[in-house]
């Protein structure tokens, strides 16, 4: 970066740490941004390609530009290509809320089309409240890093009275650590950095490229500058409701796909022995489940066994490792091939955890408590067991700023934009994209059929939605209609 990571440090703490009575620091934006070197996490792309990296000061509050600032970090690789193949620059977010971008312009990059490099400055960020921009963080998130955790999945009134109250706990402490900056780390607010990003970089027009929650943020933006919006991609759209019933269609979906798992590994019982049946492989799962419910490993319980399946739920190259863990553990009691890599009580999944949450919450209004309570019930009804680890947005039902509307999304003036799918993804289920796509008038729908993985263009290896995606971003090709693509089907072993 161009600042050194004490000064940016610093510069975080300021921005984080920001209360209603502190004092107006006029600044004027910057017409550009400075590049440099990139920090040592952001890795370097194949040669003669090179990432640079710098910061960009915007309002807190957009409503206040004479007031307190935060810097947001920006990265850059150049298009490859001669000055005539150029389109523009493409931003690029994987996703969240809350993940990290600054080294997804490298690593999505790499993946693109060679076509889509040419044309393209892809541009990374990591968005307000994330990594290297103010970071949001808020201590014990009541008990969320706690290892292990409750479960998840309360049952009776007791059980119920304990999650509520744990919901309460994580809103307090967000809002004692982030303060008065809880309100403005929301979407329509990024998508303003966004358009900042854009003008720095002296574009007419933004070009984008988000997946998941990058969908959501990508149609925040379209509705807020639909005349400096260019080509926009949406893979594995977000659905246009609020986040908190979105979260409940992806626990639906999840609950779905579990079924699929279950019969998956049946059907390869030779390769997992977890049963030659789904009722068989069900029977495994709950044992694997209750058996560390009532004696955890090395703190890992049936909260670290819920996140460990609904992660593995979302990309079929999981399956595999998972039946494997499920194996081991009923073998000889070990947990090594459930637990993340990374520790969950890390640094950045702790800003993670929180800026999903301070984002979601405010986007728009969150549920009453009744309503956590009783979908949990209805939940319940469905399956005993429901994954209920996506259900983030539960905790806006205490937030202490509550946005009376929800983040507008899409309107009929945005240019023709592509959403891509999977179809049968439980991360970000097709009813969203669908649902998505009423309030993009012009768009067009890319369905990979047979699917069952989350993200889909540049990471499947799909032929047909990879060349229709960059027909549309480097020639501007619109297709007529939605496109359907054929899909892998379930994995082998």
């Amino acid at each position: 970066m161009n600042r050194s990571v004490p000064a940016l440090c610093a510069l975080v703490a300021a921005a984080t740490a920001l209360s209603p009575a502190a004092p107006a620091r006029a600044a004027a934006p910057p017409t550009s941004i400075e590049f440099g070197a990139c920090p040592d996490s952001v890795p370097a792309p194949p040669a003669p390609s090179r990432a640079e990296c710098g910061t960009l000061s915007v309002p807190l509050d957009p409503s206040r530009p004479g007031g307190p600032r935060l810097e947001v970090a920006v990265s850059r690789v150049r298009a490859s290509g001669t000055p005539a193949e150029r389109r523009g620059i493409l931003l690029v977010n994987p996703g969240g809320p809350g993940g990290s971008g600054l080294s997804y312009a490298v690593t999505k990059r790499a993946k693109l089309p060679e076509r889509v490099r040419r044309a393209y400055d892809v541009i990374g960020f990591d968005p307000r409240g994330v990594g290297r921009s103010a970071p949001a963080g808020c201590g014990p998130m009541g008990d969320l890093f706690a290892a292990p955790a409750a479960d998840p999945v309360p049952r009776g009134r007791a059980a119920e009275r304990d999650h509520l109250t744990a919901l309460r706990r994580l809103a307090a402490d967000c809002a004692t650590a982030v303060g008065a900056a809880l309100p403005h780390l929301s979407t329509a607010n990024t998508a303003r950095d966004m358009d900042a990003i854009r003008a720095a970089l002296g574009e007419e027009r933004t070009g984008f490229l988000g997946v998941s929650y990058g969908s959501y943020l990508g149609a925040a933006y379209a509705a807020r500058f639909p005349h400096r919006t260019g080509a926009m991609v949406l893979d594995s759209a977000v659905g246009p409701q609020d986040w908190y019933d979105f979260d409940l269609l992806q626990a639906r979906a999840m609950l779905r796909q579990r079924e699929t798992l279950l019969g998956w590994l049946a059907a390869h019982d030779g390769r997992f022995a977890l049963g030659g049946s789904a009722r068989e492989v069900r029977g495994a799962y709950e044992r694997v489940r209750s058996g560390l419910a009532a004696h955890p490993v090395d703190g890992f319980g049936p909260a670290e066994f819920d996140r460990a399946v609904y992660r593995a739920l979302g990309r079929t190259e999981r399956w595999a490792p998972l039946g494997d863990a499920l194996r081991a553990y009923l073998r000889d009691g070990t947990v090594a091939g459930l637990r993340p890599k990374a520790p969950f009580d890390g640094p950045e999944s702790r800003n993670y955890e929180a800026a999903n949450r301070v984002v979601k919450c405010a986007d728009g209004p969150g549920p009453a408590p009744g309503r956590v309570t009783a979908d949990l019930r209805r939940l319940r009804r469905e399956d005993p067991l429901p994954v209920l680890t996506g259900i983030e947005a539960s905790a806006c039902a205490y937030w202490h700023h509550r946005p009376a509307r929800r983040t507008a999304l899409g309107g009929p003036d945005v240019p023709p934009v592509l959403l891509v799918a999977s179809e049968h993804d439980p991360v970000t289920p097709l009813a969203g994209a669908r649902s998505l796509g009423r309030a993009l008038p012009g768009s067009r729908l890319v369905t990979l059929e047979d699917d069952y993985s989350h993200g889909v263009f540049a990471s499947r290896g799909n032929g047909c939605v990879d060349d229709t995606v960059a027909a549309y971003l480097v020639d501007g090709a619109v297709p007529g209609g939605d496109v359907r693509c054929a899909g892998p089907g379930l994995p082998g072993v």
